[in-house]
């Protein structure tokens, strides 16, 4: 009897909601809005949050990254930090990154679990007519365990590949796709620079598109072609050696820098003395970072004869204040988005009320009839939660479409997790009834005989 009688009520809320379409859907507008954009912004939230998760898991665990600095002018000195005295001393002294360092790393510091040193050269390999740009990297084997990289076949180098600087190559997803189209890539062989290398191995294709993502310390390994580092020194470059060219032949060298002479004019070219572009030491424990940090610091310094011409970066550190930067960004998005849904709450309120007014003698008609003051109460919240329960539903609507079409053509990564859903759709009906309470008791209060009377 109760059900049916607050049914009832109901009932009369949704004819009126129907007899009144327009001014009903224009109540609904900012809940709308405000749950579309609360979603949304949710969704560009977490995409950001999946983003820097695939960018540490990328850089791996507790890694700790050394570059050479290398900077110089057109005259051959320094542009940067180092001047006088102390660009003398580096140009003359400085032994650069080297295997040396990395050996000696690992054998005095006791947190370090991995140590990888990586050459770069970007360059082309040719495989039966194909030629394919590339990033080819030396590398060892504490490499492919520290930055997380899985093998789709085959192997990574043995100890003797790595020792001993043999022709043998680990190739990315693309170079494997494009070079290696119609055949198993595994025990065939691509050219780089005049050496021959053998196929042991092909990773797992990383779907990932991350911007700036070098400047994190993430390497993309779908383009990369993969060599023991001793075979990048012993088959192609080792910038620690001096040879006759660097010595004779029309050319001067002198504390890094190479001077090469044509038609009585001198011109420098930057010597990038460094055996190694990156070494990459990856600790025991995340507490321990600070510490090692510090320690090698100190330990590469002195190895450098007090010249500091390196630099040490923690990307983890960076990613997650990147990430801290992003949560923030975020939460302001969120809060502001509801506002939205405050607005919209005030609007039923206002709307409501108005509606109180509209309908005075419907009101008094009702109670002189018997209804009780609850019964008013129910039909007016009634309305105000319905309006705002489709507008909820509405606007997730949007928020979902809103999100995809945000992923299209701005290429902003959005996920859209139930939870956001869930407390989007929530607070909408929350605010119908939070909002839609004051004006239903008012309309309640309000004296059968001067309603009936009011004109």
């Amino acid at each position: 009897m109760i059900f049916e009688r607050y049914f009832h009520d109901f009932e009369i809320a949704f004819e009126s909601i129907l007899d009144n379409k327009l001014k009903s859907s224009l109540t609904a507008l900012g809940i709308i809005f405000g749950t579309a954009a609360v979603i949304s912004m949710l969704a560009i939230g977490n995409g950001a949050q999946q983003e820097i998760l695939e960018q540490i898991k990328m850089v791996g665990v507790n890694n700790i990254v050394i570059t050479p600095i290398v900077d110089v002018t057109e005259n051959g000195e320094e542009s940067d930090e180092s001047s006088g005295d102390e660009s003398k001393q580096k140009k003359k002294f400085s032994p650069g990154l080297t295997l040396e360092d990395v050996q000696a790393i690992k054998n005095v510091v006791p947190s370090v679990k991995r140590i990888a040193p990586e050459i770069i050269t970007n360059s082309f390999v040719v495989q039966n007519g194909k030629r394919v740009p590339a990033k080819v990297v030396g590398v060892n084997n504490d490499y492919f365990d520290l930055y997380n990289v899985k093998l789709e076949k085959g192997t990574v180098f043995n100890d003797y590949q790595v020792d001993n600087g043999i022709p043998v190559c680990v190739i990315g997803a693309n170079i494997s796709s494009k070079i290696f189209s119609d055949v198993d890539p595994i025990n065939q062989y691509l050219k780089f620079g005049h050496v021959w290398l053998k196929v042991i191995g092909v990773l797992e294709k990383s779907d990932i598109k991350l911007s700036a993502s070098e400047n994190a310390g993430v390497n993309l390994v779908n383009d990369n072609v993969f060599i023991p580092v001793q075979t990048m020194l012993l088959r192609y470059k080792n910038r620690a050696l001096v040879n006759s060219k660097k010595l004779t032949g029309g050319s001067g060298f002198m504390g890094g820098f190479f001077f090469s002479f044509s038609g009585g004019q001198e011109t420098t070219t930057s010597s990038n003395y460094n055996q190694l572009d990156k070494i990459v030491v990856q600790v025991e424990e995340t507490e321990q970072i600070t510490a090692t940090t510090e320690i090698l610091s100190r330990m590469l310094l002195r190895r450098h004869m007090e010249v500091k011409d390196y630099e040490i970066t923690v990307p983890e550190l960076l990613l997650k204040q990147q990430q801290r930067t992003k949560d923030i960004f975020n939460i302001v998005l969120g809060a502001i988005a509801s506002i939205s849904l405050i607005v919209g709450g005030i609007g039923i309120m206002n709307i409501m009320y108005a509606t109180v007014m509209e309908r005075i003698k419907e009101i008094g008609i009702r109670l002189a009839l018997g209804a009780k003051k609850a019964d008013i109460i129910a039909q007016f919240l009634s309305e105000a939660i319905m309006i705002s329960v489709s507008g909820g539903l509405i606007g997730v609507i949007l928020g979902v479409v809103l999100s995809k079409l945000i992923t299209k053509f701005s290429g902003i990564l959005t996920i859209i997790s139930p939870g956001s859903i869930i407390i989007a759709f929530g607070v909408s009906a929350i605010i119908g009834v939070i909002f839609g309470i004051s004006p239903a008791k008012r309309a309640a209060d309000r004296d059968p005989i001067e309603s009936l009377r009011y004109e």
